[in-house]
Parts: C-alpha cells; sequence; structure tokens
C-alpha cells in the first residue's frame, strides 16, 4: 500500500520507530522492539509504502504492482494481473539524476 499527498501514515507507539537510509531516495522504518519491517519511504516525496501486515483493516485493498520482477525465483507467481517492473526501471523512477 502506498501512501502520499493527501494521505499520511500514522503509527501508535511511534517513538519505537528506527528509520534507516537505504539508498540516496529512500529509508526503510523498523520496528526496533522486534525488527518487522513497517515501510519503505521515498525522500523527495514522502510518499509511503507499506507492508500490508501492518495495517489494522486490510479489506478492499488490491495487489496491483510488483517490483524486481526480474529477480524473482521462477516458483513464485500469482494470478492476478499487476504493473511489473524490473530494478532497472525501478531506479530509472526513483534514483536522483548524476
Amino acid at each position: 500500500m502506498a501512501l502520499g499527498g493527501e494521505h499520511k501514515a500514522e503509527f501508535e507507539g511511534e517513538e519505537h520507530i528506527v528509520n534507516y537510509r537505504s539508498s540516496d531516495w529512500a529509508e526503510r522504518g523498523f520496528c526496533g522492539a522486534c525488527g518487522t519491517t513497517l515501510y519503505y519511504r521515498l525522500l523527495s516525496t514522502g510518499q509511503t509504502i507499506m507492508s500490508a501486515g501492518t495495517l489494522d483493516d486490510q479489506s478492499g485493498l488490491a495487489f496491483t504492482d510488483q517490483v524486481f520482477i526480474d529477480e524473482k525465483p521462477d516458483y513464485y507467481s500469482f494470478t492476478n494481473e499487476t504493473k511489473n517492473m524490473t530494478g532497472e526501471e525501478l531506479f530509472a523512477m526513483y534514483a536522483p539524476e548524476e
């Protein structure tokens, strides 16, 4: 689930969240107590991509995009149609220009 624009991610127990800058353009949020992955946030826009498991209510969610599709194992396949992006396409979209 991606949040951005008029939507803002809010967490209970925010004091336990640890951010790690994983690239020049993004950071990842983790629970400092148990290590659970919570989100991936783009630094330039603040868009937050959250793990579906962090949501109390998962009804109405749609699986629409897959990234790093070029690196997925052959046995890993979903039945619904999604937008598929390779790692190179994803980096071209978000990496800062050099």
